[in-house]
């Protein structure tokens, strides 16, 4: 291994259309190239920088043509005394011979300029059933260069024993292929910077002696931008759910029953509603946070470099999912009624069908059912002064918006450049039992934090104890979705 500066060169093939250059988007944070549902997109190679030392040390990622008309390819170079040879001399039209002359441009690249191939698969296929691979694969052996399998377009993130079973199935057909050294799970929709941290991982024992030593030092750059980025994402969301926990409003009694009044009224709550002035109260407070749970979610999409399509994406999605299906008791109803005033702000509640919406709605401005006119103030609590009377988010609804922002971070940072159709779905149920699991055990740590934000000795401390918790129920949630994955440096530890 060697300290001298050095370029390492990462080269994505595939088979026509298989979303090579929407994955080389995704790991560059940015548009490159054209992306379209047609073959053969891609019509030469070309290289972009991912990440660069101050040292001189380059890690560059190169998008190819698809390979096109395999089988017929692997015909031809069979019966060749030097298959690759034979390939690169032979002179194909362009427009005539499409794809046999962009399979040569993939070649071309791969033997000229490739320490590692990263090639993928569309995974949404049985491998059985993908008749491409096999003579893709047999011309990657002629080439000699050593490959790594990814799988791409699998859909909807899923658990990690699900995930392991769909990379076992295309183990086993690559096996044949010494040139395939690993299989690996990223897809240019619905991965998360610490699969990209596994997939730099396992290419740096790949590469010549001579480059380890670069690339070390480039995943450390990498994985040291990811891990402020996280950070960065635990302090805004810190920053959200503070202000939620030390707001209060005043209870004015002479307030108008006005449009909260009119509201309870439309939805049939009739003299046991709340008071107008707590109603006004708890409106005000709901118009607050809904506030700011938007502009957290938009500093988290810009945080995770998306851009204001994508953050309209982000909040859709954010809208259909997470929600529980286990019925709402009346315990629960009380702890989250308050957050229905929360409709005539936008601030969404959704108990329809005996079911909670919490987090995934939050940003709506829709009921689709209520609860009854007593849970209607129980989300919040009445604090007594002696000339005043306030209203402040309880405990309950706080540690609701904590597994809210979990999820929200969750979404923001498994959105890749994928096309349109890669963004139904992408939220999976499991992800709120992960969250769920690792908020628990922290549960009373969290509620404590709230009592001391009301009280607000030190705001610059509780900001620090808030994001340090945080960070470490979502590296905890990271390492359930994807176990060893930070094994070797616990996030929070940083």
């Amino acid at each position: 291994m060697t300290n001298a500066p050095a370029t390492v060169e990462l080269t994505l093939v595939s088979h026509t259309n298989a979303g090579k250059t929407t994955l080389a988007r995704t790991l560059l944070g940015r548009d490159v190239g054209e992306v379209r549902d047609a073959p053969h997109v891609t019509e030469i190679a070309e290289f972009h920088v991912l990440v660069e030392t101050s040292g001189g040390d380059v890690l560059r990622l190169w998008d190819t043509p698809g390979f096109g008309d395999s089988v017929r390819l692997a015909k031809r170079l069979r019966v060749a005394d030097n298959p690759i040879g034979w390939m690169l001399r032979e002179v194909w039209d362009r427009y005539r011979d499409r794809p046999l002359w962009c399979s040569q441009q993939a070649v071309k690249a791969v033997r000229d300029s490739a320490d590692v191939v990263l090639y993928i698969v569309n995974a949404a296929e049985d491998p059985r059933d993908a008749a491409y691979v096999a003579p893709e694969m047999q011309v990657l052996a002629w080439i000699g260069k050593p490959v790594i399998l990814l799988l791409n377009q699998v859909g909807p993130p899923r658990s990690a024993s699900e995930e392991r079973a769909e990379e076992d199935r295309w183990r086993a057909v690559a096996t044949p292929y010494a040139v395939v050294r690993d299989v690996l799970t990223l897809d240019a929709f619905a991965r998360c910077w610490v699969q990209e941290d596994a997939l730099f991982a396992r290419v740096a024992p790949l590469l010549p002696e001579g480059k380890r030593g670069a690339m070390d030092r480039l995943v450390a750059l990498w994985r040291a931008r990811g891990l402020e980025r996280f950070r960065q994402s635990m302090g805004v969301i810190a920053h959200g759910l503070l202000a939620a926990a030390a707001d209060r409003e005043t209870i004015d009694p002479a307030a108008s029953p006005g449009r909260a009044a009119r509201f309870f009224r439309a939805l049939g709550f009739g003299k046991d509603t709340p008071d107008s002035g707590q109603e006004a109260a708890m409106a005000a407070l709901a118009a607050r946070v809904d506030e700011e749970i938007r502009a957290t979610t938009d500093k988290l999409i810009a945080l995770h470099g998306l851009d204001g399509a994508a953050a309209a994406t982000v909040l859709d999605r954010l809208r259909e999912n997470y929600a529980t299906t286990e019925p709402v008791s009346e315990g629960k109803a009380a702890a989250v009624g308050g957050i229905v005033s929360g409709a005539m702000t936008g601030l969404a509640a959704d108990l329809a069908h005996g079911g909670l919406t919490l987090g995934a709605g939050l940003v709506t401005g829709a009921i689709v059912g209520a609860l009854g006119g007593a849970g209607i103030a129980r989300g919040t609590n009445l604090i007594r002064g002696v000339d005043r009377s306030t209203v402040a988010w309880s405990p309950a609804f706080l540690d609701g918006l904590v597994r809210a922002g979990l999820l929200r971070y969750l979404a923001v940072a498994h959105f890749g450049r994928g096309r349109g159709a890669y963004a139904q779905g992408e939220a999976p149920a499991f992800w709120k039992d992960e969250v769920a699991s690792a908020f628990e055990p922290r549960r009373a740590t969290f509620d404590a934090l709230w009592e001391n934000a009301r009280a607000a000795p030190d705001e610059a401390q509780a900001a620090a104890d808030l994001r340090s918790l945080l960070e470490d129920s979502a590296t905890d949630v990271l390492e359930r979705l994807y176990p060893g994955s930070l094994a070797a440096e616990r996030v929070a530890a940083g």
